[in-house]
């Protein structure tokens, strides 16, 4: 590591730190005469340790570049950067052009040492990231190599320099099209970008509609009954099978985190997850008996539900899988598209979850009549915040333009919390409700 308050550009490898593998400091630069500083580690070191351990990263590099800086501030309330269809999203590793390319931003503190924890919930919350922004103060990348590293700390400076061009020429950098941003809501953020419609077309109205999934778009017997056993049943063939690749060891590293925290915490069921260097069906017997307890309990975590979406990827690539929703629903989500209205999807389950159940149903693809999705990554679904989050990134004027449809009580009195409007959604199969709960209800999305 590099010492701190030095000029960087005239060091030599004699003024690096050494530590071992656990931060300990095996060797220190010599003290060089005035008007040189006496040698101090950087402050930075608890965040590259974690980048480190949790990332298993060869090489981390902190920049205080202007563009990673403003690139924070064209959202003030964003806790994400987003972007997609730039060439240079490719230098970032697991990422295409047609990918989106999502970077978790964190808020700035007076001291560096105090981001290391926000930063380690950062990279927890985002395994496929390599990069974390701090808000009005950087970025840290990661990658297997100096090399690695250095060419993704570039091509993020330059799609940050992009993004702000491209808002000060009043182009959307978060959609496909890279069309007009819409000035009524500007700054915005538009959570999906691999939805080819006309979700950011002039027309379109000020309203949105989120969308819970089961219970509300999906019968609860389809994912209680159809998806989760089906990932249950599949885990150590999936793991066995993708073992090596770079994603799967993605899902592991997250696993493990959940399962050590699991364990301080005296989780029943949870069991220890041999090391990288153990026997290869130790290590996946350990992780699986982990999942199989996760859905048994029905945990709504991200580690979990990030290696279920990839395993469910695979029933729907093979067919084994068809997405399933009510009846109603595709007709709903077709009228509130022609209407020039916005519809959104939250749910516990992943992302990608997300995209394959609608992405295929037995009515086609219906991600054609939606603008984007949320999972846990953005809150618990019972905590006001989250809401709060949603409709900060939804260009809204006021969240109670936002009408959110829920069979959960607890879900519906958080989204209300928020400001939302609130509807609860009345299906074969859901919980009952309170009695006197105030909440408008429905059977179906014709009522609406």
């Amino acid at each position: 590591m590099s010492p701190s308050g030095v000029q960087k550009e005239r060091m030599v490898a004699e003024d690096m730190y050494v530590l071992s593998a656990d931060g300990k400091v095996l060797s220190s630069p010599v003290s060089k005469p005035w008007p040189n500083k006496p040698p101090k580690c950087t402050d930075c070191a608890p965040l590259f340790m974690k980048a480190y351990l949790m990332r298993g990263a060869g090489a981390v590099i902190h920049s205080h570049g202007m563009e990673t800086c403003i690139a924070t501030m064209l959202d003030p309330g964003a806790k994400e950067f987003r972007m997609t269809h730039m060439e240079m999203i490719k230098g970032i590793k697991g990422h295409g052009y047609r990918d989106e390319l999502v970077v978790p931003i964190i808020e700035n503190t007076p001291y560096e040492y105090e981001l290391t924890d926000s930063l380690a919930e950062a990279i927890a919350a985002y395994p496929k990231a390599t990069a974390v922004l701090v808000r009005n103060h950087g970025i840290y990348v990661w990658g297997d190599s100096w090399i690695n590293a250095k060419t993704q700390a570039e091509c993020y400076h330059y799609l940050f320099d992009a993004a702000i061009k491209l808002y000060q020429l009043g182009i959307d950098w978060t959609t496909p099209e890279h069309g007009p941003i819409n000035s009524a809501k500007r700054p915005r953020s538009v959570l999906s970008s691999s939805i080819p419609n006309g979700c950011a077309d002039s027309k379109s109205s000020k309203h949105c509609v989120v969308l819970d999934i089961e219970g509300t778009t999906t019968p609860i017997s389809f994912v209680t009954d159809v998806m989760f056993p089906y990932a249950r049943d599949n885990v150590r063939k999936h793991l066995t099978s993708t073992y090596s690749s770079d994603e799967t060891k993605e899902d592991i590293k997250l696993l493990r985190i959940q399962v050590e925290e699991d364990l301080k915490n005296g989780i029943v069921g949870s069991v220890p997850i041999p090391p990288d260097d153990a026997d290869k069906e130790e290590v996946i017997s350990a992780l699986v008996a982990n999942v199989e307890s996760m859905i048994k309990a029905d945990r709504k975590i991200t580690s979990l539900k990030q290696l279920q979406g990839h395993i469910w990827r695979t029933g729907f690539e093979s067919k084994e899988l068809q997405g399933v929703v009510f009846d109603d629903v595709p007709e709903a989500l077709k009228h509130w598209h022609a209407s020039g209205m916005k519809v959104y999807i939250y749910s516990s389950g992943s992302r990608e979850a997300q995209r394959l159940l609608f992405g295929n149903t037995a009515y086609g693809d219906l991600r054609q009549y939606l603008c984007g999705f949320f999972d846990t990554t953005t809150g618990n679904k019972r905590e006001t915040r989250s809401y709060f989050e949603i409709s900060q990134s939804l260009g809204v004027d006021s969240p109670a333009q936002i009408l959110f449809i829920t069979d959960v009580f607890q879900e519906a009195v958080a989204a209300k919390s928020a400001g939302f409007e609130v509807i609860i959604s009345i299906r074969p199969g859901n919980a009952p409700l309170p009695e006197n709960h105030g909440f408008r209800t429905i059977k179906s999305f014709s009522e609406i």
